[in-house]
């Protein structure tokens, strides 16, 4: 299994919405061909502190993830990192690829001197739970949501 995790490019944007289109809850929340996602990822991709990642196997596109870095003043200025928008290919799965987009983002937080990662995930995704759990990631914090729009 060979495959490259780079940073996302204008050029992936159709294929990542795709991505995120292709679950039970982007199926209902994303819509492919909008043209405000150009307008998001070109906001995304020019802030020094987000980055989107993709995940390409024989010139596919089969994962991506999203990296948010943070500082706050609790625990004396601890940096933080937010993982979220995790995909991988629904024929692309099982086969390590998740593994590795986490281990590749963890690589990311210690390069840029990050103390805690931390992760989003829906609460009824229980697979992506276990999944996280194998990595090393306990369930500490309950989020809440308020929609705006």
């Amino acid at each position: 299994m060979e495959f490259a995790i780079r940073r996302a490019t204008r050029d992936d944007l159709d294929q990542i919405i795709e991505l995120l289109a292709d679950d039970v809850h982007g199926a209902t929340r994303e819509r492919p061909g909008n043209p405000v996602y150009a307008e998001a990822f070109e906001e995304i991709d020019n802030d020094p502190n987000r980055l989107t990642a993709v995940v390409e196997q024989h010139n596919e596109l089969v994962g991506t993830l999203s990296l948010t870095f943070s500082r706050t003043l609790e625990y004396q200025g601890r940096r933080r990192m937010n993982i979220e928008s995790v995909r991988v290919h629904r024929n692309h799965r099982k086969a390590g690829i998740g593994t590795e987009m986490i281990k590749w983002a963890i690589d990311e937080a210690k390069r840029r001197g990050v103390d805690v990662v931390r992760l989003t995930s829906h609460n009824d995704r229980v697979d992506a739970h276990r999944f996280y759990k194998r990595l090393g990631f306990t369930q500490s914090h309950v989020a809440m949501v308020l929609e705006l729009a």
